[in-house]
């Protein structure tokens, strides 16, 4: 099996101690490209390609873009820039905070021509040791990775006695907790449709209405799980109801002191002091037919 470094020398004749140069850097070269092959949108001549990938929060600023710091979608548009020789500028499903884990995530980018056989293999040989790529499909012609999913889904991991084989992993929190308080807090949650309360302030969104599908807690060897479904999420979203059910549930509340909260429409009444490194972001849902198979591990 051929090693990184000769992945990388015998394709494009790189140093192996040299840094690959940046889709800016290369944006230079390639300034004719046309208002059609930005990313998002498609050319006639292109096909659209859709990585599913797992990455470990803690060695990113967050999955999106932000300049230079290392970043998912950094790392990704720098090695499918790396091996197919042009910039290459992804578009994520589902943006996650600095810390937070996926095991799948999906980033769709456009090329104009099919990929050769060993792409998956290559491209993981690129990536930091953070990220792996899953699987790539073929998408249709006009999907769009982030505003065509139907859902999100989210777990958090919460443990009590102190391990350190879970350090940034899950959420090490050693207090004792109401759990069938903490299960009535998350059931009633899919009556709501407005959730200002669990919104960090200067957040993006227009709206805050969200429809959750499926909230409850779950126990797990000697874990709390918090899992979560919904067609999508706002800023802190998911670390705002895991800390607000946490305060609510270790005791002297009750369920309509929560209720209260979520009917306050606002964030100061919430709390969002849990970590990014306990949360995972599991599964984005497609409609059926979107995307093909392409290549897998396998």
């Amino acid at each position: 099996m051929p090693t990184f470094s000769r992945i990388v020398s015998d394709e494009f004749n790189y140093s192996a101690h040299k840094t690959p140069p940046s889709p800016l850097e290369m944006a230079g070269e390639r300034s004719h490209l046309s208002a059609s092959e930005r990313v998002g949108e498609k050319s006639l001549d292109s096909l659209r390609f859709v990585l599913e990938v797992m990455y470990d929060g803690t060695c990113f600023h967050g999955s999106q873009i932000q300049n230079e710091l290392p970043t998912v979608q950094l790392s990704i548009n720098n090695a499918l820039s790396t091996l197919l020789r042009r910039p290459i500028a992804s578009l994520g499903a589902s943006r996650t905070d600095e810390g937070v884990h996926a095991t799948s995530n999906f980033y769709q980018f456009d090329n104009d021509a099919e990929l050769r056989p060993d792409f998956m293999y290559k491209l993981n040989a690129i990536l930091p040791p953070g990220v792996a790529v899953n699987a790539i499909y073929k998408a249709t012609e006009a999907f769009n990775a982030r505003f065509n999913a139907l859902s999100r889904s989210y777990r958090y991991r919460i443990y009590n006695g102190k391990n350190p084989f879970k350090l940034n992993r899950a959420y090490f929190y050693p207090f004792r907790v109401e759990w069938e308080l903490l299960e009535e807090c998350a059931s009633v949650l899919p009556e709501y449709r407005l959730f200002d309360s669990f919104c960090k302030r200067h957040g993006q969104s227009k709206t805050t209405e969200c429809s959750i599908m499926e909230s409850r807690w779950e126990r797990v060897g000697d874990e709390l799980h918090y899992v979560v479904r919904a067609n999508r999420f706002l800023r802190g979203m998911v670390r705002g109801l895991v800390g607000t059910q946490l305060y609510v549930a270790r005791g002297g509340r009750d369920l309509s002191h929560f209720r209260s909260i979520v009917a306050a429409q606002d964030c100061t009444k919430a709390f969002f002091n849990v970590p990014g490194h306990g949360l995972y972001l599991e599964r984005v849902e497609y409609p059926q037919g979107v995307l093909t198979a392409y290549q897998g591990r396998g």
